[in-house]
């Protein structure tokens, strides 16, 4: 099975923006086949839905607390997903991973995939 590798996480302060990337680990992967999105992981806490993307790039989907502060892109030339964090808060500080999008109901996305990749850690200091 594909292992899909993220980056671009850090520290930064409150009201700063990172950008996170995933690509998939072999070439192989048909990416644009897939729905793609971003879930994260505080700290004691289950593993939540951020955001997804379906084929046609326009339609996304964000859960309610980064909505607007939240982009999320990709480019299927380089297989590549995006997240353009901006307005970061403490309470998204996170280890982030992405994934294929199996199913989305009532505004939340659930993975396709069983296995994760690394994730990329996100740090929000107040």
């Amino acid at each position: 099975q594909v292992q899909l590798v993220e980056s671009g996480g850090g520290s930064v302060q409150a009201g700063g923006s990172l950008r996170l990337s995933c690509a998939p680990s072999t070439s192989g992967f048909a990416f644009e086949q897939y729905m793609m999105g971003w879930w994260r992981q505080a700290p004691g806490q289950e593993e939540e839905f951020v955001a997804a993307i379906l084929l046609d790039h326009r339609s996304t989907y964000y859960r309610e607390s980064v909505d607007g502060r939240f982009s999320i892109s990709r480019d299927n030339a380089k297989k590549t997903l995006y997240l353009q964090m901006d307005s970061l808060k403490p309470e998204d500080t996170a280890v982030y991973f992405c994934n294929a999008v199996g199913s989305c109901r009532a505004n939340t996305c659930h993975p396709q995939f069983n296995s994760w990749g690394p994730g990329t850690q996100v740090t929000v200091s107040a």
